[in-house]
């Protein structure tokens, strides 16, 4: 899309060069930044060449994901490290509603940011525990969950001139179990509802809840719980809305049915794996 409100086009090479003048706005993929107009822009700042190395290893055996990764390369991650929760990276990849022009090119910091309730990077991050890593135009950095990070269908927390740097998943929400599932009302239709559920190695048990509220819904119990209570913590969650693409009753009842199962999966016994790491008949 033209956008003929936008006068300047620059790359920010280091952290310096992120300091932004008056109607300046970072991009990164700029996947839905050029998809509409941008009547409050003025300037494009660009963090495609900053250098960022798309994946990191934390010292607690976690993953340091920039926000300059685009989700084909988090969808392509190999399984080298072993992490039980492996699978979840693409399977919340896939969520995305994208050609793959768009994974190539969109990017899991610049869908974090969007914040929209679809957003299939925040599904990943809420089930994992993810940090947002955010850089302050003075300087300093901090930290919080992305799970908090995000407060609504496309608002968040980051304030003016903050970039986000990178997300951190815990070297513990990766050693574990993990299950899945998406719903949508159109075989190809935007996510309606997605679920994604967790079982660490000291049987902490999360449920994480995204798309069908407006923000993530995370409900942590110490042990798997029973069914009637994981209902009723859903069926009793705030956030549930209505759209053309899917009624808030609909989005509540359904989470529901979905999390159910994903909470008989992580109570069976987990398949034990041959010497190659496939499942044993």
């Amino acid at each position: 899309m033209d956008l003929h409100t936008v006068s300047t086009y620059r790359y920010a090479y280091s952290r310096d060069d992120l300091t932004l003048a008056a109607g300046e706005r970072i991009v990164a993929g700029g996947t839905w930044f050029f998809s509409e107009p941008q009547v409050t822009s003025s300037g494009v700042v660009d963090i495609s060449r900053i250098g960022w190395e798309p994946f990191e290893e934390l010292p607690d055996g976690g993953l340091r994901i920039a926000a300059t990764a685009t989700i084909a390369q988090l969808a392509e991650l190999p399984a080298e490290h072993g992490w039980r929760a492996h699978p979840l990276l693409f399977q919340c990849a896939t969520a995305l509603l994208a050609s793959f022009k768009i994974w190539n090119v969109a990017t899991v910091g610049g869908n974090i940011c969007r914040s929209f309730a679809a957003a299939s990077m925040v599904s990943l991050a809420a089930g994992l525990d993810g940090r947002a890593l955010i850089w302050r135009p003075d300087g300093t950095d901090y930290s919080l969950d992305v799970a908090d990070f995000v407060t609504g269908n496309g608002t968040n927390t980051l304030g003016e001139g903050e970039v986000l740097r990178a997300i951190d998943i815990p070297g513990y929400a990766l050693r574990g179990r993990t299950g899945f599932r998406k719903i949508a009302l159109a075989e190809l239709g935007r996510s309606g509802v997605v679920v994604t559920g967790r079982r660490d190695e000291d049987d902490t048990v999360v449920v994480g809840i995204t798309a069908a509220t407006l923000w993530p819904t995370v409900l942590r119990y110490n042990g798997l719980p029973d069914a009637e209570r994981l209902r009723s913590d859903i069926w009793s969650a705030d956030g549930y809305y209505t759209d053309p693409l899917g009624a808030a009753d609909w989005r509540r009842g359904v989470s529901a049915v979905l999390a159910e199962q994903i909470r008989d999966e992580l109570g069976r016994d987990e398949p034990q794996r041959d010497t190659e790491g496939a499942a044993a008949p």
